[in-house]
């Protein structure tokens, strides 16, 4: 075998890793953001089974968005020791044993409790796959971040149609038990799919080892506020269309064009972040959240659920730009720490907001409450025009390190 024949054969092995890595962080992303959003289906259920009102129903949510936005830095420290491939799969393992205690009958309590443990298994999910994936495409990793997120919104769209079909068939129990089993095939699914060699990419290391962290704070809070917005508008759709006539189907099939337009809005976002920048893009989508929020609010039924994907768009794409920007403007070294750290904001904020949304509810009426989400959306933009200094300074940086690698 010739140097060359060597050298390709060792530039397949490393691509083979690489697909693998990729393909396994996408999965777990699918699975964890499915579990996730699937909960938004059955808070009307819980509403009637246990009584609770729109803040208790978004305290009760946030047993899961809490734990799992709060415990991302700590679940970090604990599985650092681990492989990405054994801390995913534990992580999976622990999310399913959640779901199958809540199906337990175990009234409030095992609900409450499955929730706090399927939080603590999707804790680990989004920093260690996210930098899976950023470490092993480098300088290029914004792409394939994209396609991770847009992985994340298919189980997003999926996942809630399916148990929005089945509650009129079989107790909510049951279909939650049965998501367990899904969330056992997928950590074994994992567990084959995922290689105990973790590779790192030797492109453009100055991108992806980050600069001096300036601006990441202003990331972060855009980041948060953007959630918040989209959290506090979702906990509020199911009893919207269920006030124009919609029946559990109907909300099913909502919440699912709502994640598919929130899928393609990863592409889209990517094209608009591409030719406007990233400043430009959040503004153009936080403009168009606000004003479809209200629309859908004012809307009939038949025009409100057709309105869903345009609001998916425009109401999801933006995280993907944000994600994308993390590596640009986190600390050098520190890119793993700073994902940990902006999903412990964005996810936590998006877990607690809901239930300040949720009290504003309670004290006047639910479109008060849809109202102070798009707000919220619209008080990103000052926000993000304070930011586009800190982003003219990173890619100077970039420009600057790549000269000099180059010229080494």
């Amino acid at each position: 075998m010739t140097s060359l024949d060597w050298a390709q054969k060792k530039r397949n092995a490393e691509q083979s890793l690489r697909r693998r890595n990729f393909l396994g962080a996408c999965l777990a992303h699918l699975l964890h953001d499915g579990y996730t959003d699937l909960l938004y289906v059955l808070l009307p259920v819980w509403q009637a089974e246990f009584g609770l009102s729109y803040a208790g129903l978004a305290a009760v949510r946030a047993l899961y968005s809490g734990t799992m936005g709060g415990l991302q830095v700590p679940a970090g420290r604990l599985t650092a020791n681990l492989s990405a491939r054994n801390a995913l799969v534990l992580a999976t393992l622990i999310s399913a044993a959640g779901y199958l205690v809540m199906a337990l009958p175990f009234r409030f309590t095992g609900l409450c409790i499955g929730l706090v443990l399927a939080g603590l298994g999707s804790s680990v999910q989004h920093p260690c796959a996210s930098l899976l994936v950023t470490k092993g495409y480098g300088k290029d990793s914004r792409g394939p971040l994209g396609v991770y997120n847009f992985a994340g919104d298919l189980g997003k769209a999926t996942f809630p149609a399916i148990v929005a079909l089945l509650l009129p068939i079989f107790a909510w129990q049951s279909i939650v038990g049965l998501t367990a089993l899904v969330g056992l095939a997928v950590a074994l699914g994992l567990l084959a799919l995922l290689p105990q060699q973790f590779l790192e990419s030797n492109k453009g290391k100055p991108r992806v080892d980050g600069h001096d962290g300036r601006g990441f704070g202003l990331l972060l809070t855009i980041g948060a506020l953007d959630t918040a917005t989209r959290m506090g508008y979702l906990l509020f759709l199911p009893f919207l269309l269920h006030s124009k006539g919609g029946v559990e189907a109907t909300v099913g099939v909502g919440l699912a064009l709502l994640f598919a337009g929130g899928a393609l809005g990863k592409a889209c976002c990517g094209w608009l972040g591409q030719h406007l920048g990233v400043v430009w893009s959040v503004i153009v989508t936080e403009a168009a959240t606000c004003l479809f929020m209200v629309a859908t609010l004012m809307a009939p039924l038949g025009l409100a659920v057709a309105l869903l994907p345009c609001l998916g768009i425009v109401l999801n794409g933006t995280s993907s730009v944000l994600y994308g920007t993390v590596p640009e403007l986190a600390k050098k070294g520190e890119v793993g720490r700073a994902f940990a750290l902006f999903y412990t904001g964005v996810i936590s904020l998006g877990g607690l907001a809901p239930i300040a949304y949720g009290a504003i509810a309670d004290h006047s009426d639910r479109n008060v409450g849809v109202i102070a989400a798009a707000l919220t959306a619209a008080a990103i933009i000052p926000l993000v025009l304070a930011l586009r200094p800190f982003l003219r300074k990173a890619t100077a940086d970039w420009s600057e390190a790549e000269r000099q690698i180059s010229g080494a």
